[in-house]
Parts: C-alpha cells; sequence; structure tokens
C-alpha cells in the first residue's frame, strides 16, 4: 500500500479464478504449502523473499496473479512505477528498542488469548464448512492447528509470539530499504512526535 502511493504503482483490476482458488486450497492440505511456496519461487523470486514461507495468503496471491494475468506482481509493479507520482510525500516510520518491542508483542498475544482468541476461531469454523483463506492470518491458523490438536496449547501461544515477532522484523527491514524514510522514536512522547512532522512537513 505504502509502494503504490510513493512510487505510483497501478494494479490491474484482476478478476480471479475461484476454481483454481479452490485448487490452490486443495493442494495446500494434499501436498502442502512449501509445495506451493516453491512453486510462487520460481514465478516470482523477487515477491517471495518478502514474505514468509507459510504466509499461505500471500503465497496463493502470487500464483493467482500470474494464472490470472501471465505476469508476476513483480514484473506489474516494475511496468506501473514508469508512471510519475503527481504529489510531494513524507514518509515517517516508527522505530523502539528491539527488546521492548519484542516485549509488547509477547504481551499482545497473551491480551489476546485473555479475550478469547481461541472461542473466536472456534465460532469462525463453526461457520464455515473449511477455515476461510481471509482468516489464515498470523494467529488464526496457529490457533486452528491447536484445535486440529496438531500442536498444545504452550506451542500455540509460543508460535504465534515468533511469528509475530518475524513479522515486526520483516516490517522494519522493508521500510529502512528507502533511505528517504524519516525515524520516529516509539518511546518519545506522542507531542514531540508530532512537532517532529510538522516540522519536516513545513521543509
Amino acid at each position: 500500500y505504502v509502494d503504490s502511493l510513493i512510487y505510483g504503482i497501478e494494479y490491474p483490476n484482476i478478476e480471479f479464478d475461484e476454481k483454481y482458488r479452490k485448487q490452490l486450497e486443495n493442494r495446500v492440505e494434499t501436498e502442502g504449502l512449501e509445495t506451493l511456496y516453491e512453486e510462487a519461487k520460481k514465478i516470482d523470486k523477487q515477491a517471495v523473499q518478502k514474505i514468509s514461507s507459510n504466509d499461505q495468503k500471500r503465497i496463493l496471491r502470487i500464483l493467482e496473479i500470474y494464472h490470472a494475468t501471465g505476469k508476476n506482481k513483480t514484473q506489474q509493479e516494475a511496468e506501473s512505477r514508469k508512471n510519475e507520482v503527481k504529489y510531494d510525500y513524507k514518509v515517517f516510520a516508527i522505530n523502539m528498542d528491539r527488546e521492548i518491542l519484542y516485549n509488547r508483542i509477547n504481551k499482545r498475544v497473551d491480551i489476546m488469548m485473555e479475550n478469547g482468541l481461541i472461542d473466536e476461531v472456534k465460532q469462525i469454523k463453526k461457520k464455515y464448512n473449511k477455515f476461510p483463506t481471509a482468516m489464515q492470518g498470523l494467529g488464526y491458523k496457529e490457533v486452528v492447528e491447536y484445535l486440529e490438536n496438531k500442536i498444545s496449547k504452550d506451542e500455540m501461544v509460543e508460535k504465534i509470539k515468533q511469528e509475530s515477532r518475524r513479522y515486526a522484523k520483516r516490517q522494519l527491514t522493508w521500510f529502512r530499504k528507502n533511505k528517504e524514510n524519516i525515524w520516529l522514536d516509539g518511546m518519545t512522547s506522542i507531542e514531540e512526535n508530532i512537532k517532529i512532522i510538522q516540522n519536516e512537513i513545513q521543509k
């Protein structure tokens, strides 16, 4: 989303093949996600490097885009970046001490558990015959593994924390690739960061 704004990337309106999507989802169950991950890597190695090997939603997305257009996501972005951006922009990113960030992530997962994440996923499983693709994101798929007795509750909680920390690390890595980003200290007061943003905008 950030790239689409600052680089003028325009994604074509793609009509996805529901039948093909179901085929992919069935293959995940029968062949394993790793097989589709390797296929996606052959199609779009650059895009695959930006996602986790267990990020089913994005792995399937890479395969679907190629199936629907004959071009991979990276090719489409490169072609679209030729368009000139019609406005000035500044990108602000928040950083904080890694240990503090990871402790906050761990605490957030504990709060999610206390607030009924397991019951929420149980209700979703009751509502749908198969767990919907949109709900196979971080935090949900680990609970499904627990409910299917594939992992213990402690393993589930630790897996959610671990994957959340990895996701945060990938986010920071992604933002650091843009050398023009203006970094804000997440431990500084909101008022102080607002002043920094105002000063940068007025330059």
